[in-house]
């Protein structure tokens, strides 16, 4: 399972600023970070003047924007994904998955507070894994500077990102997780890499995706 982590806290206490910092200095490290923003807004990507918002209009459960330099997806949803969904539906090569905002989901936190907004904190205090202020406050996990780039990918380092590089296999059925022996699990790791012929990167295999679709 992908290491996932929220930025929370007030409006106006620096979230987006902050990410925007963190993903740099993770990227600096060698990591490859995805992020996801919340909205309470509809159409807040997707607007009536792109052709994409036609393409879901007339029906479309996907449509799709791919540029020289990125690729845009939008997907037809009744309701807020969480971010794990969001995490199985991507499928995609990344260490670690950054949310901005999602103060009520049960994923470690770090709250970024400024003075001026009030002494009492967002966040679960059996979630919260560090809070970024510019004053001290009375709680029990590290508190950082809203300049300590550095310390809080740190303690994100530390504590969610494994440092050792294992093998994870994880199977996704209809964008649910399911449980895998660890018995099974090495017999089809083991398997699957058999079956690749030809590697490039001298042979390291970083992420395989299989997909099976049963017609009805």
């Amino acid at each position: 399972m992908r290491s996932i982590i929220s930025i929370v806290g007030k409006s106006s206490s620096g979230k987006t600023t902050l990410l925007e910092k963190l993903i740099a200095e993770l990227k600096k490290r060698e990591y490859k970070v995805a992020i996801v923003k919340h909205s309470h807004h509809k159409d807040d990507l997707d607007t009536a003047a792109k052709d994409t918002w036609r393409f879901t209009k007339a029906g479309s459960e996907l449509s799709a924007i791919n540029s020289l330099d990125h690729l845009a997806i939008y997907r037809r949803m009744d309701d807020y994904f969480d971010p794990q969904d969001i995490s199985n539906f991507v499928l995609w090569d990344f260490d670690i998955l950054l949310t901005e905002g999602f103060k009520s989901s049960n994923y470690p936190k770090i709250e970024v507070h400024r003075s001026g907004q009030g002494k009492e904190l967002l966040t679960d205090p059996k979630f919260l894994l560090a809070v970024v202020t510019d004053e001290p406050l009375d709680v029990s996990v590290p508190q950082f500077s809203h300049d300590d780039v550095a310390g809080i990918a740190d303690i994100i380092e530390k504590t969610i990102l494994s440092p050792n590089n294992v093998n994870e296999l994880k199977v996704v059925i209809n964008g649910v997780p399911a449980q895998v022996s660890p018995h099974l699990e090495g017999l089809l790791t083991r398997t699957l890499t058999a079956m690749i012929p030809g590697l490039k990167n001298n042979g390291e295999v970083k992420n395989l995706h299989v997909s099976l679709r049963r017609k009805h």
